[in-house]
């Protein structure tokens, strides 16, 4: 039989009570904390919470300021500001971005461009920032967008101004264009100056005068609902427009210049003696900036980027070339400089060597000239008077008077990335190739070929020094600055005017003399290109080689493919009294200075001291002026 258990029922009851109490001290404990913490919260914490609770409705929304506009000389708009609608997203109140991105895509089309850049704009931008997903909606795509804006949060439909170029490629190595704001540009601009803005000056005057047409950024305050949608506007601080600039460029010469040099890859630089104001500077061949703006494709930028006529190079500012025949015209100053007889004769048989040597450094005419002095041969561009008198010169002297006139290094223009150009020396042979300076390195020299290398800028820069009688003066684009409500124009400051002093300043006139007979001259260069001229003007032609012709061996252009054939140059200035255009022309394989550069050198002459051009027909290899219907070859 089991034992019989009996239950202790006063221990059972003690130890429920017990219970009880604690559990009634427990909760009486967290009720205290929690009044407590409630005091402190509601009392204490007040201000602290009521300013998030306010931070959390109202929203600091940067204005972006209107993008300062471009002109040029006349009042012409080159680069000006269009509206244009886009999408602009913040990430911060974007619960499923890519939800969000996939919904809007069927509304609106989203490129894989686009998405390139928005992502690449939100990982490196602060997410409570609008950052843009597309720009340039058509009013299909705006359309559908605002009747379902009410089923997306984060992203809204905004009204901005875009960059736009109406002359496309006209000046795009002028003006150059604004693009948008790349990591890499973040890692080096004041980031609080751009707030609400995605785009920036990447080449030409929108880059060098990024500061002037940017502007200021403005704010406003705003409240905003659960849904980060804007309910009124609280305060403004409005932004401050971007200064206007206006250029000495003249759209109109521009234009004919470019037309001049036709299917020619090469440049013109036109120049204004007295003031350096620049007034063409064509790079053909060219493209359009306006694809840029807001990010070109990767196929169009692949096809600019290799194509073998390299339209993206700035030629004028940095090609760089032989300048051939050109500069003979300061090789003669050099050599008056330093007391040679300009009316001692040197016989050209059609070739010159050095004594010792049975290597024959050829004439362009191969019968040669017969005797010639400095002003013979500077007119009929004699290479072996200019090689004989290199050879006397030495490499010194001919380095020394070449950097003197600006050779080797920047004009200072108002552009980014210049490059200095190449006037050889024995220290530089010595320092860069490691190898000593040869005597047919001096001779060769002496007609533009070798190691010298400038630019077209250079290259009018000097012709214009030519023109001033050893005046330099800085070369600048820009005129003036005006400020947004276009009442105060602010002229640019351009470099200051520097006097190269030679012996006799008549030295100057001898050469100019000898410029002005190779183009009226009955025995110039370049005769036929001041026929019927209604000013006179002084030029030298230039011919630079691009491969070289074995010894013995006789250039045939009609053998040698394109891309190999000769350079034609030619620089000019007029009118001779007092100068109001001086000028540098380079036609990438065009032959000879004479037959290609120097008509369109004088073609763009014409148009800006008479108002008319006359006609071309300008082809690859041949340019032909046409008077009165009758054709003459030059």
């Amino acid at each position: 039989m089991d034992e019989l258990t009996l239950k202790d029922y006063l221990r059972e009851t003690s130890i429920i009570q017990s219970r009880l109490v604690f559990a009634a001290v427990i909760g009486v404990a967290l009720v205290a904390a929690l009044v407590i913490r409630l005091f402190y919260l509601q009392v204490n914490q007040h201000q602290h919470y009521s300013t998030l609770s306010r931070d959390n409705r109202i929203r600091l929304v940067p204005i972006p300021p209107v993008r300062g506009q471009i002109y040029d000389r006349s009042g012409v708009i080159l680069a000006k500001n269009i509206p244009v609608y886009t999408l602009e997203v913040i990430p911060d109140r974007v619960h499923d971005m890519d939800a969000l991105l996939q919904e809007v895509g069927q509304l609106v089309e989203i490129s894989e461009r686009d998405l390139e850049r928005f992502n690449e704009t939100r990982h490196a931008r602060p997410g409570f920032e609008a950052q843009t997903l597309k720009a340039g909606l058509t009013d299909d795509e705006v359309g559908r967008f605002a009747v379902n804006q009410h089923r997306f949060h984060g992203i809204e439909l905004r009204a901005r101004l875009q960059r736009y170029y109406p002359l496309g490629e006209e000046l795009v190595h002028v003006v150059g264009y604004v693009g948008r704001i790349s990591e890499a540009d973040l890692r080096r601009i004041d980031r609080s100056a751009y707030r609400g803005t995605d785009y920036i000056g990447k080449l030409g005057i929108e880059d060098r005068y990024e500061d002037i047409l940017l502007g200021k950024v403005g704010y406003e305050q705003v409240e905003t609902n659960a849904h980060g949608r804007v309910v009124r506007t609280l305060a403004r601080t409005s932004p401050v427009a971007g200064r206007n600039v206006h250029l000495n460029v003249d759209t109109k010469l521009q234009k004919v210049a470019r037309e001049s040099l036709g299917d020619y890859e090469g440049a013109v630089v036109a120049i204004e003696p007295d003031t350096g104001a620049i007034l063409a500077f064509v790079s053909n061949p060219v493209y359009d900036p306006n694809p840029f703006v807001n990010g070109i494709d990767t196929k169009s930028y692949r096809l600019l980027r290799e194509s073998e006529s390299r339209p993206l190079l700035n030629r004028a500012l940095n090609g760089r070339y032989a300048p051939g025949s050109t500069i003979k015209g300061l090789f003669a100053l050099a050599a008056l400089e330093n007391q040679r007889n300009p009316n001692t004769s040197v016989y050209c048989p059609g070739w010159f060597s050095l004594k010792g040597s049975r290597h024959r450094y050829r004439c362009w005419k191969r019968a040669g000239h017969g005797w010639m002095n400095l002003h013979n041969a500077i007119v009929q561009s004699c290479d072996v008077y200019f090689y004989q008198l290199a050879h006397s010169l030495g490499i010194d002297k001919l380095h020394e008077f070449l950097s003197r006139f600006g050779f080797g290094r920047v004009t200072g223009i108002d552009l980014k990335g210049e490059p200095s150009g190449l006037v050889p020396s024995r220290e530089w042979k010595r320092r860069v190739k490691g190898q000593p300076w040869y005597p047919g390195e001096t001779v060769i020299t002496g007609i533009g070929q070798g190691y010298t290398l400038v630019t077209p800028l250079q290259l009018s820069l000097v012709t214009a020094t030519l023109a001033n009688r050893g005046v330099r003066v800085g070369p600048r684009l820009v005129q003036s600055i005006e400020d947004p409500q276009g009442k105060v124009r602010t002229a640019s400051q351009a470099e200051p005017q520097q006097m190269i002093e030679v012996g006799n300043p008549a030295y100057y006139d001898t050469v100019v003399a000898a410029m002005q007979d190779v183009v009226h001259g009955r025995r110039g260069t370049a005769r036929r290109v001041g026929l019927d001229a209604d000013y006179t003007f002084a030029g030298k032609t230039g011919t630079a080689q691009v491969v070289g012709i074995a010894q013995g061996a006789r250039y045939d252009e009609e053998k040698i493919p394109e891309r190999f054939r000769d350079h034609s140059l030619f620089i000019a200035f007029a009118p001779v009294e007092k100068p109001r255009i001086a000028i540098a022309v380079i036609a990438e394989n065009g032959g000879s200075g004479s037959r290609t550069a120097a008509p369109i050198a004088r073609r763009v002459m014409d148009y800006y001291l008479t108002g008319t051009a006359p006609p071309l027909e300008i082809e690859k290899g041949t340019i032909t002026r046409l008077r009165d219907g009758r054709s003459d070859q030059t």
